[in-house]
């Protein structure tokens, strides 16, 4: 193997251990024919012939899978699941093998995305994750939707929102011109019935009646959406319920009728998470039809002259859950090991940035949205100083990124990674250190050797800490 540095290393490692181990990138290992064919990537470089005159600013279409877990792709090295579309699209711009979620569930995370702040800076984003109709996203919040409204987008929210619920919270009320989706943190793919027990389908705020498949009809509404004549540069958010629980795919509307019944009878949250269905099969199909959906998108993008000045960023809300393939990593969904928030992350923009790269630079969902307000040419409310750190000059002009903490809180779990090192403390109030460039998996504990490098990443997570508003008593 040629000598690369440790991070790089790691990175490979983390997203493809097998074909990065034997040389070859985890891009080229994916099963796609296009894959094979195409040149191996290399490491992330910005592009160095001059930047086009200012035009119109990039439209921006931003899809979230739900429970994704961090090598559900097999771009990312999954062995059993295909994703050619999701694959082409990493093939086309930059595949991230250090991206992670802004928390371990769905609603903060979402919370970090939509405000690029920690979610403890929101008494909403303090509900891991929200499960009622008193917590939510302050109206009054500046969002990515409305600072980039303010500065002249459309936007569009499809999907799943998980920030509160009517009538105090909804996308429309926080910036997003638009809202079709449901509002709770999971529902039946069929009936539409959600975590509140209640029918759970808006268009705007009002019901809206389609009991096909929920993500055939939030396919449709998005082509739909990308295929209009736009007068102006757009930002939408298109967020999958897919793969999240209960595990049903489009041939399973007879065990999906079973489960709406459960909720009916009362046993709302007991059926939805479907604990005696599912399998890694149905799992993989579920996967391989979020894969065609997202295809399906791309190709209206592209059908409307849209694509070549369109910023697509493509990542999951946190780490994976029963049937996820995780290798390397420990531990998943709602938790702070690796598994829990690593995810995977590809961003496609032809006009300025290359195909065919990876890039091994940890980056996180506020970053994101830092990142997405300065490209749309939007400024962040000074009231409301962001978390996130814009990735804009890495990615356009090749400057390095500042040194810098990512910090992570989730009750009875706390973590910061500085560099390669992770600080991480365990549900039982052990604390942990990690080198994660030599140790993706996070089993060998550098605790007890580097006592001051941990104490010293101890201090830095509880100033943090300190900034933020405390957790409601138990």
């Amino acid at each position: 193997m040629p000598e690369m540095s440790r991070r790089v290393f790691g990175g490979l490692v983390g997203g493809g251990a097998v074909s990065a181990v034997a040389g070859t990138s985890a891009a080229e290992a994916a099963t796609s024919s296009t894959a094979a064919s195409e040149p191996a990537e290399r490491p992330f470089a910005a592009r160095t012939r001059p930047a086009p005159r200012p035009g119109r600013r990039p439209n921006i279409l931003f899809i979230l899978g739900d429970d994704l877990g961090w090598a559900d792709l097999s771009s990312y090295g999954a062995p059993h699941i295909r994703t050619p579309h999701l694959d082409r699209l990493a093939a086309q711009g930059v595949r991230f093998t250090q991206a992670y979620s802004g928390s371990a569930t769905c609603s903060p995370t979402r919370f970090s995305l939509y405000t690029g702040r920690y979610p403890g800076r929101t008494e909403g984003g303090l509900a891991e994750p929200i499960g009622d109709r008193s917590q939510g996203l302050d109206p009054n919040h500046p969002t990515l939707a409305s600072l980039l409204r303010q500065a002249g987008y459309a936007t569009a929210l499809i999907g799943k929102w998980h920030c509160g619920w009517l009538p105090d919270h909804s996308p429309t009320k926080s910036g997003w011109d638009e809202f079709f989706g449901n509002f709770g943190g999971a529902l039946e793919y069929f009936s539409k019935l959600g975590q509140l027990g209640d029918y759970d389908l808006y268009e705007g705020d009002a019901t809206y009646q389609d009991l096909r498949y929920y993500t055939t009809v939030l396919t449709e509404r998005a082509v739909e959406y990308v295929g209009r004549e736009h007068r102006r540069p757009w930002l939408l958010n298109l967020n999958f319920t897919t793969p999240h629980w209960p595990w049903l795919t489009e041939d399973d509307e007879e065990s999906g009728a079973a489960i709406a019944a459960e909720v009916r009878d009362g046993n709302v949250l007991g059926a939805l998470l479907h604990n005696d269905g599912g399998s890694v099969e149905k799992y993989r199909e579920m996967v391989e039809n979020l894969d065609a959906s997202v295809g399906r998108v791309l190709a209206a993008l592209r059908r409307s002259g849209q694509e070549e000045n369109t910023v697509v960023v493509f990542a999951s809300d946190n780490g994976g859950e029963r049937f996820s393939y995780q290798w390397p990593l420990s531990g998943g969904k709602s938790q702070l090991l690796e598994g829990g928030i690593r995810v995977p992350t590809v961003l496609r923009w032809p006009a300025r940035v290359d195909g065919r790269q990876v890039s091994h630079e940890p980056v996180y969902s506020p970053d994101w949205t830092a990142t997405l307000l300065e490209l749309g040419g939007a400024r962040p409310d000074p009231a409301y100083p962001l978390d996130g750190h814009s990735l804009a000059d890495y990615l356009l002009h090749g400057r390095e990124l500042p040194e810098r903490d990512l910090f992570w809180r989730v009750r009875g779990n706390r973590a910061l990674r500085r560099g390669d090192w992770k600080y991480y403390r365990d549900a039982q109030g052990r604390d942990h250190l990690y080198d994660l460039a030599a140790d993706a998996r996070e089993q060998a504990d550098r605790a007890q050797d580097r006592p001051e490098l941990l104490a010293e990443l101890r201090a830095a997570w509880e100033r943090t800490d300190h900034e933020l508003l405390p957790y409601p008593a138990a």
